[in-house]
């Protein structure tokens, strides 16, 4: 059965000029729509009390189970605003497809996807008035769910909360898209075989803080993480995933190991690289064939892909005792640069639509 989400308006949303003024220059995660969405789920009642109702502050028992045990979920993704005024999300079934999965590896309740996409669409009509326009502005959706039972035992909660709140983003780069840099971390992993790499839960990026704090002591912006096993696989960044663009205007990706997180964003552009007229490989990469090959040229590009930042560019990966640069570290590739472009035209409706990935919201 579909959620039945009420509606319960704010008595007091922001002045429309307030929301001018935040909308003109967003930033990313930094302001709130009035609004959010709460549904609960119990064994008894399953998922039920869905609202939307005024953004507000959680009030929380100390003995909440996630404080201590860290059962929680989340998902990311975009609603944009089209020339003629339109507003539409960038495949969120699949996002609420992964949203599922990582609530089975978290022993949370399963939300349907239509309910997951149906409460997003509530939230983003009900505020629709935040959805930005112009450039690369969007509003940034965050659905997430925990385990709010009061209890310290060690168990599966039995009172969980699903929540949905959105943010306005303006473009990741503010400064325009640049290389970033790498640290390649030696003394931390990610994720290990078994774990919940796969899954987009809090852990996961909790457990990645320690080395990206590290690579910033290092002068670097992100950090790359290996596998667990052998520590020579290249798996992901600490929320993005990799693309190396060879010599031969092929295009390697890490494949799929149970411990990379399948993102939305690297799907799709496995799809679009391939309609550009490149061949795309997903498989293993090892830290050596990185290192060499930009030092050769072998590697002409290495890119980052994620919601936030949609692609990134990385011009310099270092690690102690080293460094290396791909290509001259300071512009961006042309390979990156048409990628980039081919999904931001998608998502914005700039370009035709071929797979069904727009869901039209209002």
């Amino acid at each position: 059965m579909s959620l039945d989400i009420a509606v319960h308006a704010s008595t007091s949303p922001r002045p429309d000029e307030e929301r001018a003024s935040v909308l003109a220059a967003p930033g990313f995660g930094q302001t709130f729509t009035d609004h959010m969405v709460t549904a609960r789920w119990t064994p008894d009642g399953g998922w039920h009390e869905a609202q939307v109702r005024p953004y507000a502050p959680l009030q929380l028992d100390p003995a909440t189970a996630v404080l201590h045990y860290a059962q929680a979920i989340f998902e990311g993704f975009k609603a944009y605003r089209h020339a003629d005024g339109s507003v539409w999300t960038f495949r969120p079934e699949a996002n609420g497809e992964r949203f599922a999965r990582s609530a089975r590896r978290l022993a949370l309740p399963e939300l349907p996807v239509e309910d997951f996409v149906a409460a997003a669409d509530a939230l983003i009509r009900t505020d629709e008035a935040w959805v930005p326009e112009g450039g690369e502005k969007s509003l940034y959706l965050r659905p997430f769910m925990f385990a709010q039972e009061a209890f310290l035992g060690v168990r599966p909660a039995k009172d969980v909360l699903f929540c949905v709140i959105a943010s306005p983003a303006g473009a990741y780069f503010a400064r325009g898209v640049r290389p970033v840099s790498i640290w390649l971390s030696e003394d931390y992993t990610r994720a290990a075989p078994g774990g919940t790499g796969a899954a987009k839960c809090a852990g996961n990026y909790a457990a990645s803080l320690v080395a990206q704090q590290e690579a910033i002591e290092q002068g670097c912006d992100q950090v790359a993480f290996l596998d667990a096993v052998e520590r020579r696989w290249v798996e992901e960044l600490g929320g993005m995933n990799l693309y190396f663009v060879l010599d031969d205007d092929s295009i390697v990706t890490p494949e799929l190991t149970g411990t990379i997180l399948e993102g939305i964003t690297r799907a799709s552009i496995i799809q679009l690289a391939g309609e550009l007229g490149h061949k795309v490989e997903e498989r293993r990469v090892g830290i050596d064939e990185w290192r060499e090959g930009a030092a050769s040229g072998r590697i002409r590009e290495v890119f980052a892909c994620g919601t936030a930042a949609v692609v990134t560019p990385v011009g310099r990966l270092a690690w102690r005792g080293g460094e290396v640069t791909t290509g001259d570290g300071e512009t961006v590739g042309p390979v990156t640069s048409a990628v980039r472009q081919a999904l931001l035209d998608v998502q914005h409706g700039r370009r035709p639509d071929e797979h069904g990935w727009l869901h039209r919201v209002c």
